[in-house]
């Protein structure tokens, strides 16, 4: 974010952070917590049968906090939201029957996608 921004602006990023948080810990911790057979539905039966399905969904949660509490610090946040967007349209794509409850996700992906661009590097900004 620029050095001089307003209060409002600065409240309304971290409730993007947030939201994008919230995203990212709520599945991993339901699934932890909570009744995990209702969030292996999501893989795809093609990553199935590798690993243990209890194994697979607990690395994934893993990984879905850590992005969630890195994009909720604010600290050079441009490759998690990156990665949250891919894992956004990832989920959608692969469980694209389920559309009816998973349209929300391209929404989350846009808002992860706007963090991107709001952190972009100054290189990389320069080519857009």
């Amino acid at each position: 974010m620029p050095p001089v921004i307003s209060s409002h602006a600065r409240t309304a990023y971290l409730l993007l952070r947030m939201a994008a948080a919230f995203a990212f810990l709520y599945p991993a911790l339901a699934a932890l917590f909570g009744d995990p057979y209702s969030w292996i539905g999501y893989f795809p039966s093609f990553t199935r049968g590798y690993i243990d399905e209890m194994v697979m969904l607990h690395v994934f949660a893993v990984i879905e906090v850590v992005i969630g509490l890195w994009i909720l610090s604010g600290y050079k946040i441009f490759i998690p939201s990156l990665i949250a967007t891919a894992m956004l349209l990832a989920i959608v794509v692969v469980n694209f029957s389920q559309f009816d409850v998973l349209f929300r996700d391209l929404s989350l992906a846009g808002l992860t996608l706007a963090l991107a661009v709001m952190h972009m590097p100054p290189r990389a900004s320069k080519n857009l």
